[in-house]
């Protein structure tokens, strides 16, 4: 059986809150934006960072209910800025036979990182997924 990494969900446009070099490691998200984005306490995130161009793996862990924080803890506090605007996102093991069935979930946020809506995702100016392209 062959697996593929696959995007699972991503969280788009976060506003980082606070960048923490003593905290360990990982990344403080709401739970509210953790649910929507299906995205477990420590399950492993890619983190992109859109304002300065930066790109880290970490783990996210749940911040306070109702916050708006995304907070970057430890070493990785040294690629972002307060207020840099960033990409979450999460990937899952998938049997290739699978992959033409599996629709990522985007979670997007407002400027305080409040959540706006959630859809799955698009590829390229059309709403064509992975199933779409599998059979072109």
């Amino acid at each position: 059986m062959a697996y593929r990494k696959m995007l699972k969900s991503k969280i788009h446009r976060a506003c980082v809150t606070e960048a923490d070099l003593d905290y360990e490691g990982s990344i403080t998200i709401s739970p509210e934006l953790l649910k929507a984005a299906n995205i477990l306490p420590y399950e492993a995130v890619n983190v992109w960072n859109i304002t300065a161009g930066t790109r880290f793996e970490t783990y996210a862990i749940t911040g306070r209910p109702g916050s708006t924080e995304i907070c970057v803890n430890g070493a990785a506090a040294h690629l972002v800025t307060p207020g840099d605007l960033i990409i979450i996102a999460s990937f899952t093991q998938v049997l290739e036979e699978e992959c033409a069935s599996l629709v990522p979930t985007v979670v997007f946020v407002d400027q305080f990182n409040r959540l706006r809506e959630i859809r799955p995702e698009k590829i390229g100016t059309k709403n064509t997924g992975i199933k779409e392209l599998a059979e072109a």
